[in-house]
């Protein structure tokens, strides 16, 4: 038996509606379900509303003063429109009714339908009872708990001042910190209806010292989701000590000679490359492409049998940990590749429609002026069984790569990754320092040439740019040996 239409379009021009304008809450739920149910009567197979707020700001310390404060304050709202496997997107900034129905007229347009005629039933949309995670999790207050600009300032120069008193050679010392609180509602036609509030932040250092001809550079990043008392919590002693030691033995390190070598990867930042160049390569956006050499490759085996990988967004405080995702499906835990074979792939709704693989909870986006794809969460390469010595007394002549750098990668895989600290392993110990050093390969090929994990995963924050924008993640992984990789030098 057919559900009791809601009204009749003629109606819509006389509808009062009266949602809260300073948070997303339940009274949210009438007019996106109306809005809703008028993109079905228009024909559409599925329609998203997604609603933002975003309230974020940056301040970055050179040597001894604050140079920069960016406030950003924001809020709009984006809609999808779905008919058979072709979609558009449209964005806005007024989240009154008629702005939100403007909205999804345009979106309807362009995939050629039209609103419905005015004697037409508009379907009712039955929505869910709102799952709001920001209250479940006791988000409300975590604005109002983050660190003052005042306090972000005294805490930078601080930080600096530190990095003065440790380090030597100093040509220029800079510390930045930036928070990115953002409330967001979802709904859609399949009864989709949620709310959460994330809070991102990070703080980064970086160090340049030069003594004549010799110049080097070292930073370090921490980033946190979900502790309001992040920054005032940041050990920056640690963190300048931890860069001044570095930069000190990069400063005169001598140039890597390029060659092939097995190498050593540490763990935390070793892990941008499993990211770039094969973590990207399972996305669906990859698959819809044909740009990935996975496609049709799920149940083989792409890596050493000792590999194994996953992506989530679970682990407590890690920079790509959501509650659920930017399509308010909840996050969970997504097996990539089991001891070499490839279980799976990284969906959001658009790739599920048009490939067939099941939606991961990686429906992911900047902001709302972009759609939702599928992206990487908290990316690593799992533990294996052996100890960190055992990967280095398996080589006699190679390279640690410590701390990797910025690097580039094909849209097949192929990458080359700079190494910002790295070291010459000599029967089985690590010697001297080497700077220079850029690890150059292929994804389909490095991934089968990973066969030894040790046992210390560790993660560190990141940021990735895709089809929708620059979203927070993370990438991981234990130290880890590839038994030979081109290393570019001199």
């Amino acid at each position: 038996m057919l559900a009791t239409p809601l009204l009749r379009s003629k109606e819509l021009p006389n509808l009062q509606y009266t949602s809260t304008t300073d948070r997303f809450d339940a009274t949210w739920e009438s007019p996106l379900s109306t809005l809703l149910g008028l993109g079905r009567a228009a024909g559409a197979n599925f329609i998203e509303f997604f609603l933002e707020r975003v309230n974020y700001i940056s301040c970055l310390a050179e040597d001894d003063s604050i140079t920069s404060i960016s406030p950003r304050l924001s809020t709009g709202a984006g809609v999808r429109v779905f008919r058979g496997h072709a979609d558009c997107y449209v964005s806005t900034n007024d989240l009154s009714f008629n702005g939100l129905k403007a909205a999804l007229e345009k979106g309807l347009s362009i995939l050629g339908l039209q609103l419905p005629a005015p004697g037409a039933f508009i379907p009712e949309i039955n929505l869910e009872p709102l799952r709001d995670y920001a209250t479940l999790r006791e988000k409300e207050n975590w604005l109002s708990q983050c660190t003052s600009m005042r306090e972000m300032g005294d805490v930078l120069l601080s930080a600096n001042s530190h990095l003065q008193q440790v380090a030597n050679h100093i040509q220029s010392r800079r510390t930045s910190y930036f928070r990115d609180w953002q409330e967001v509602l979802i709904a859609s036609s399949d009864g989709t209806f949620a709310r959460d509030i994330r809070l991102t932040q990070t703080v980064a250092s970086m160090l340049l010292c030069a003594d004549g001809a010799h110049r080097t550079a070292i930073a370090r990043r921490l980033g946190d989701t979900s502790d309001p008392n992040f920054l005032r919590g940041w050990n920056f002693s640690h963190t300048a000590e931890d860069i001044a030691e570095s930069a000190g033995k990069m400063l005169y390190a001598d140039f890597v000679e390029s060659g092939t070598y097995p190498v050593v990867m540490a763990n935390e930042l070793g892990g941008v490359i499993f990211h770039e160049a094969c973590g990207h390569l399972l996305e669906t956006t990859q698959i819809e492409k044909r740009t990935t050499p996975f496609a049709d490759k799920k149940g083989e085996k792409i890596a050493h049998e000792n590999l194994t990988a996953w992506d989530e967004g679970l682990s407590p405080n890690a920079f790509g940990t959501i509650d659920m995702d930017d399509e308010g499906m909840p996050a969970q835990r997504t097996l990539l590749i089991e001891k070499g074979v490839l279980k799976n792939f990284i969906a959001d709704r658009a790739g599920s429609i048009r490939t067939g693989h099941p939606r991961t909870g990686s429906g992911r986006r900047q902001d709302y002026t972009f759609a939702a794809a599928s992206r990487m969460r908290n990316t690593y390469i799992a533990t294996g069984e052996y100890s960190i010595d055992d990967l280095f007394a398996s080589i006699d002549k190679g390279i640690y790569c410590k701390k990797m750098g910025g690097g580039s990668v094909g849209a097949t895989g192929q990458f080359n990754f700079g190494v910002d600290e790295a070291y010459l392993i000599e029967n089985g110990k690590v010697t001297k320092p080497l700077k220079g050093a850029t690890l150059i390969g292929e994804a389909k090929e490095i991934m089968n040439k990973i066969s030894m994990c040790s046992q210390d995963l560790s993660l560190a924050p990141g940021f990735c740019g895709s089809v929708s924008g620059s979203i927070y993640t993370t990438v991981g992984q234990p130290h880890l040996k590839v038994d030979s990789i081109t290393v570019g030098g001199r």
